[in-house]
């Protein structure tokens, strides 16, 4: 069995407002492994990724990401692990307005200490802006950007790094079968680089049959509303 990059045991957690209780019982996720996540819209897919990185930090329950235990680690440490660790393609992008396309991309290298931003960062930046076709915009801001040219540039962000563990939040909602099929075909071919693990959450059966395993979400986590 190959190496585990990433391992949740017993994780429990209730949003403040009774929203609704979640538990993972066990999730294990291999280096180098590529695996699908599927529910409908509002099921919670975004928060069993939140909680798997510690953006939403568990009630109980541990997580071992990388070789260090997450849920041990003070605010501070576990975001410079995520930052480290992980790269995430958010559903709503999350990209800074009064940044430059470019800075959006090397986002992770301006906000954290502990990445180094140097030449190596910047052509991979370049490279995948090219990529994606989204060269062009890179002095723009995001409000000058459409959905899908948004959405590249948080893929790009998410992959500049070079992640052990990339995440992936319906990373083609807002992209058309061509543009589709050429994100996914960078996710898999730097994630294949780098024996980067890949956890996409989505409700596009269309994308399933490239992953190596295919999880429905409540196979991964259990809500009680």
């Amino acid at each position: 069995m190959a190496e585990a990059l990433l391992t949740a045991r017993a994780l429990r957690f209730a949003y403040p407002e009774g929203r609704f209780q979640a538990h993972v019982p066990e999730f294990r996720l291999a280096r180098g492994e590529r695996v699908a996540c599927v529910g409908s819209s509002g099921a919670g897919k975004t928060t069993l990724l939140h909680l798997l990185t510690g953006v939403l930090r568990a009630h109980s329950g541990t997580i071992e990401l990388n070789g260090e235990e997450l849920t041990e680690l003070s605010e501070e440490a576990c975001r410079a692990l995520r930052v480290r660790s992980v790269g995430m393609v958010f559903q709503q992008f999350a990209l800074l307005e009064y940044l430059s396309v470019l800075d959006n991309i090397l986002l992770p290298y301006l906000i954290s200490a502990a990445l180094q931003l140097d030449a190596k960062a910047q052509e991979r930046a370049s490279s995948l802006a090219t990529a994606t076709g989204i060269d062009s915009l890179l002095e723009r801001k995001p409000g000058q950007l459409s959905q899908g040219e948004r959405q590249r540039v948080a893929l790009c962000r998410a992959l500049v790094t070079e992640p052990a563990l990339v995440l992936a939040d319906e990373p083609t909602g807002n992209l058309d079968s061509t543009r589709t099929d050429s994100a996914m075909d960078l996710l898999f071919e730097v994630c294949a680089r780098h024996n980067s693990a890949l956890l996409v959450v989505t409700h596009d059966t269309r994308l399933l049959e490239r992953f190596d395993r295919v999880l429905q979400l409540d196979e991964c986590m259990e809500v009680t509303r």
